[in-house]
Formats: structure tokens, C-alpha cells, sequence
């Protein structure tokens, strides 16, 4: 018997405590938004050096040591620092015995930028032999002022919710309580940008293609949140 009536207060006190945990508040669920665009200043680039043949004449190489002075020499004329130029990859793990082993072999270097200023990037690739350059690419892009944007944007959304969840319940003669609960969406969009004929300057004709801008049509990077909000109501 005292078994039973231990079990039945264990019950009771189960439904009384599972009843206090159901939440009998009026609420309202709302979004706001905010968004904005930036320009990108900061950009990585790709640069892809391969020696060659001058004349087709297999005496007369271009080797990639006089390519890679004259790519240095052309980021420090442009006042960027050394820093901003390191080294992708090789074109051989065994780079320096494949040249021994075959006269005919072409290294091939490639590296990457870190620029502000595409107008940087055209004034340096004008300084390079233009027959030793295979390749040239963007990698990607970012804005240098990007997470104190995002906080800024965020708080934007927050507001707009809350202005939004305001004249809502004041419509209905109620007043706006604390927010319950808050979800964040991020819509951020960094679009691949676009390239115009002759930004690739693969197999160059002659040395006068070196001087040929690098030109290259940037989309902005979007911005984009959106703030899903429970706010409580209170009775007027």
C-alpha cells in the first residue's frame, strides 16, 4: 500500500511539474532585415611564370630565375611589400634534377598576390616578359572591414524586428515584452568575378603584350541578414 501511494505521488508531482513547464505566455514572431554592398580591397591573385625557348631555339631559354627577378622586382617597384608575394607551388617535386637530367625540361613557378588595387596588378604584369607568363587568375576577394560590417548589419536587423513587433502589438492595444527567442539568417553572397577577353595572357605573341591591362569587371559582395524574433506580449 505504501508502495502504491509513493508511485501515485511520483505521478502527480510528474503532471504538476510537466503543467509549470508549459509556456502560457502571448508571444509574437517577427523578421528583420538588413542589407548593404562593398567593393572588395582585398584580392588574391595567381601568377603562373614557365621559362621558354626564345626563337624556338633550345639554346637561348629564358630560365625561370630571370622570370621570378623580374616578377619581385615588379612588386617592389609597385611599393607592395615582399610579404604579399609567396610561392603556390612547383612545377616537380624533383625540380632541380629533372632540369639536369633533360635539357629541354621547362620549369614552371606560380605564385600569389595580395593586392588592393588591380591598377597595381596591370603596372606589375607590364614588367614581366610577357612569353614567360602561362597563366594569371584571381583566387578569391574580401573586404577588409568585413566583420564590423556584418555586427553593424546585424544589429540593423535585430532593430528593424523589434520596430516591426512594436507597432504590430500596439495596433492591438498591447505593449511589446523582452525578445524570447532570436535566430539568425545570413544571406552573405560573394560572387565569382567576371573576366573580359584578355585577362588571361597565355602563350603571348610578343613582348608588346605585356603592357596589355589586366582588366577584370568586379561584382560586389552582398550583404544580407535577416533576424527571425519572439517577443513577448504584455497586456496593456
Amino acid at each position: 500500500m505504501k508502495k502504491l501511494l509513493t508511485l501515485a505521488f511520483l505521478a502527480l508531482m510528474s503532471v504538476s511539474a510537466m503543467a509549470q513547464q508549459v509556456d502560457l505566455r502571448k508571444k509574437i514572431s517577427v523578421s528583420g532585415s538588413a542589407e548593404t554592398e562593398v567593393t572588395p580591397d582585398i584580392i588574391y591573385l595567381s601568377i603562373s611564370l614557365k621559362e621558354y625557348f626564345k626563337d624556338n631555339n633550345s639554346k637561348k631559354k629564358v630560365d625561370i630565375t630571370t622570370l621570378e627577378n623580374q616578377l619581385y622586382n615588379a612588386v617592389q617597384k609597385a611599393g607592395l611589400d615582399k610579404e604579399n608575394l609567396t610561392i603556390n607551388n612547383l612545377s616537380s617535386y624533383n625540380w632541380a634534377t629533372e632540369k639536369k637530367k633533360n635539357p629541354d625540361f621547362l620549369a614552371s613557378k606560380q605564385y600569389r598576390l595580395k593586392v588592393a588595387d588591380l591598377n597595381k596588378w596591370n603596372a606589375i604584369l607590364a614588367e614581366i616578359d610577357a612569353k614567360g607568363i602561362a597563366s594569371t587568375n584571381i583566387e578569391s576577394y574580401d573586404y577588409s572591414k568585413i566583420e564590423g560590417l556584418k555586427k553593424e548589419l546585424k544589429v540593423k536587423a535585430l532593430l528593424a524586428a523589434r520596430e516591426k513587433a512594436t507597432y504590430l502589438v500596439q495596433a492591438l492595444g498591447d505593449k511589446l515584452g523582452s525578445a524570447i527567442d532570436i535566430q539568425e539568417v545570413n544571406n552573405e553572397s560573394y560572387p565569382q568575378p567576371m573576366y573580359r577577353a584578355n585577362v588571361m595572357m597565355m602563350k603571348a605573341e610578343s613582348a608588346d603584350m605585356a603592357g596589355n591591362a589586366a582588366e577584370i569587371d568586379f561584382k560586389k559582395i552582398k550583404l544580407n541578414y535577416i533576424m527571425n524574433v519572439v517577443f513577448e506580449i504584455k497586456g496593456s
